[in-house]
């Protein structure tokens, strides 16, 4: 039996998981896969090393919930091959608040204080948070940490985590603060191996997957990022608008009479890729369609990439590389062509047969503006903080 550290990002009706190798330096992944639609129609799917390693559809009308996906994988992976036995839990949890400036053991008392942020992200705080109770209750011995996407930014300057409201207002918390931080912690952490000057310099790194956002950094330190408050401002993504002039709140709320929920579902869920086009979230998808409506969904998203990426390079003082990774950045060659040809005002050329390639430099080498593709393994950063943290704790 192999004693492996399972990592857990929790939706609101999806389950994605990876299982690492405790004993192995590198943390070498066993599995992933993910279990979808958990009160609708769920499905399980997983894969290991030799391809597809089982799958699960339990129908329409099946209400799986969180706590039966967690027995479930639980008895799936105590079965799989000689038998996987987790000695350790790893969660992404999107929100610490101030306090939480790394990762840590979840300890009633501190769920109890994360539970106290969920105003700050409604939409993800509490399922994040309701595996780690779900073990908890199963399991009260096994070690949890919960890690954080806002953490990597709090390195940022006071004056570039505010907003001009008054002081009762930001004392309740209401700042910027930044999300996809443990995919920027991973690209920080391999960076000096693959373009030291880049990690060592002022490097803006773009993280586009359905979720979309952009950090500028200096000597792998976030110094600003395109998302603030909540995942929703900045570029726009998939299903969410993006940065929104407050005042179509406030139309959206008294002309067309629409309520704090609607408003919600409209901004997070309706919007971004799937509002502009009216066809799909999926890139994949608009790039190869010829509808109008999808060329322009592109069209305005690459546009706030160069528009964003302008920003931040200005909150540099400067800019010496430019990073693509996550889904997007990582697989879309036609995106990525695009972004560095807007980039050549900052000295981006791009190179079109490494670009087809994948990189990872895809730019000219005598380019003023080197481009890179690094991919992102926000799981692998999860895993790593958890064997730090639970260290002798692993029975």
């Amino acid at each position: 039996m192999t004693d492996a550290i399972l990592v857990l990002n929790a939706g609101s009706s999806s389950l994605k998981f990876r299982v690492f190798d405790a004993q192995s330096a590198q943390l070498d992944l066993i599995l992933r896969g993910q279990i979808e639609a958990l009160y609708t129609h769920p499905r399980f799917r997983a894969v290991d090393r030799d391809g597809d390693a089982g799958s699960c559809d339990w129908g329409d009308g099946y209400r799986l919930g969180h706590q039966g996906a967690i027995e479930y994988l639980a008895g799936f992976l105590r079965n799989h091959g000689g038998g996987l036995r987790v000695v350790a839990l790893g969660h992404r949890v999107v929100h610490g608040g101030q306090r939480f400036s790394g990762p840590v053991l979840a300890t009633p008392e501190v769920l109890d204080e994360l539970e106290r942020l969920t105003p700050l992200a409604p939409l993800h705080q509490r399922h994040n948070l309701e595996p780690i109770r779900i073990v908890a209750r199963m399991r009260p011995d096994l070690p949890q940490v919960a890690c954080f996407d806002t953490t990597f930014h709090l390195t940022q300057s006071e004056t570039a985590q505010a907003f001009a409201l008054p002081a009762s207002i930001t004392e309740r918390g209401v700042r910027r603060y930044g999300f996809h931080g443990l995919s920027y912690e991973y690209i920080a952490s391999v960076l000096p191996q693959i373009a030291p000057a880049a990690a060592a310099g002022r490097t803006v790194v773009a993280h586009l997957g359905n979720g979309a956002s952009m950090c500028a950094m200096i000597a792998g330190k976030s110094v600003a990022s395109t998302m603030g408050f909540t995942a929703v401002e900045g570029l726009p993504m998939g299903t969410r608008c993006g940065s929104l002039d407050p005042g179509v709140i406030l139309y959206l709320l008294d002309e067309l009479q629409m309520d704090t929920e609607a408003v919600a579902e409209l901004i997070y869920n309706n919007s971004g890729l799937l509002g502009l086009s009216g066809i799909s979230a999926d890139m994949r998808v608009l790039l190869d369609s010829r509808e109008p409506r999808a060329r322009f969904a592109i069209d305005v998203y690459t546009y706030r990439i160069a528009r964003e990426l302008g920003s931040l390079a200005a909150a540099m003082g400067g800019i010496d590389a430019l990073v693509l990774t996550a889904g997007i950045g990582e697989h879309a060659v036609a995106i990525r062509e695009r972004i560095v040809r807007d980039a050549a005002w900052l000295g981006a050329e791009l190179d079109e047969t490494a670009n087809r390639a994948g990189g990872p430099l895809i730019s000219r080498a005598s380019a003023k503006l080197p481009v890179w593709v690094v991919p992102t393994n926000e799981e692998l950063t999860i895993a790593q903080h958890t064997r730090a943290l639970a260290g002798a704790r692993m029975a």
